[in-house]
């Protein structure tokens, strides 16, 4: 599928142009059937992006948002996905929104991810939005090179839900979404910044393995075009 590339010469200007995309497709949803559905992603690079979207005028309470991906940790671990959004984007206007988290008090990451996916069935599919992010190694979401559940995670035959994944250098265990979850959102954008990220994506976009670089399984096999948000 192809993608279509935005450059903006800061991280504010991109911040603030995908808040205006992102609420815009967010007032169309709702428009068209009651309700919207948009999955985020964590790290660091988002928080600009999340507090320009938490001012925009939407109907709010109508909007049910989640993750891509977290780690198996409580929300007030400083390493949570889900304490992010809630310092940056649950806030403001957005407060209104109804927040699924995927961590799940239990005694696995495999009893979350069960747990996750039964509470996120509540989201009717396909979402309206999904926001990736990309690693410096090609991962996205929690689709990590070398990871325990990547053949699964990446198979489009694999249900819509939430999985476990493991991998070095990753951490505690991760809790995401399944490619098959993602890969038909009405609008798929991928976030990054700074030049060190494009020099990833081009090296994504061409020829190789998917389970070497996974965000490649997600610019070949989206349904719908790819918008790429960049900035240096």
């Amino acid at each position: 599928m192809a993608s279509t590339l935005h450059s903006f010469a800061s991280a504010a200007d991109l911040a603030g142009n995908l808040a205006d995309k992102v609420a815009d497709t967010l007032s169309a949803a709702i428009a068209a059937r009651g309700t919207a559905s948009i999955a985020v992603s964590g790290g660091s690079t988002p928080k600009v992006f999340f507090q320009a979207l938490s001012t925009r005028d939407i109907a709010w309470d109508k909007v049910t948002i989640t993750l891509v991906d977290e780690r198996f940790v409580p929300a007030d671990n400083p390493r949570s996905n889900h304490l992010l959004v809630d310092a940056n984007l649950l806030q403001n206007k957005a407060k209104a929104a109804h927040f699924l988290p995927l961590y799940q008090d239990a005694a696995s990451a495999e009893e979350a991810a069960r747990l996750a996916t039964e509470k996120t069935r509540a989201i009717s599919s396909p979402f309206d939005i999904v926001i990736l992010g990309m690693g410096g190694d090609g991962h996205t979401a929690s689709f990590f090179p070398g990871g325990s559940n990547l053949a699964k995670a990446l198979d489009a035959s694999t249900p819509r839900g939430i999985i476990t994944m493991e991998a070095e250098g990753a951490g505690e265990p991760r809790l995401t979404f399944t490619f098959s979850s993602l890969e038909d959102a009405a609008l798929l954008v991928l976030h990054i910044e700074g030049e060190g990220k494009k020099d990833v994506l081009a090296k994504a976009e061409g020829s190789g393995d998917e389970a070497e670089m996974p965000i490649r399984a997600v610019l070949r096999r989206a349904t719908s075009p790819v918008e790429i948000y960049w900035a240096p």
